[in-house]
């Protein structure tokens, strides 16, 4: 029981790992473009 419970938990871990790193690359490319909006309206 306490292995099945230790392997459902490793599972949901990794799941909540692997999703957060795709919202963070999302956000970071967000700020990315919002940063390059800026230089080209600063430089224009």
């Amino acid at each position: 029981m306490k292995r099945t419970l230790a392997t459902l938990l490793l599972i949901i871990v990794t799941l909540v790992s692997i999703s957060g790193c795709n919202t963070i690359r999302g956000a970071g490319e967000d700020i990315e473009r919002g940063g390059e909006a800026i230089q080209r309206s600063a430089s224009s």
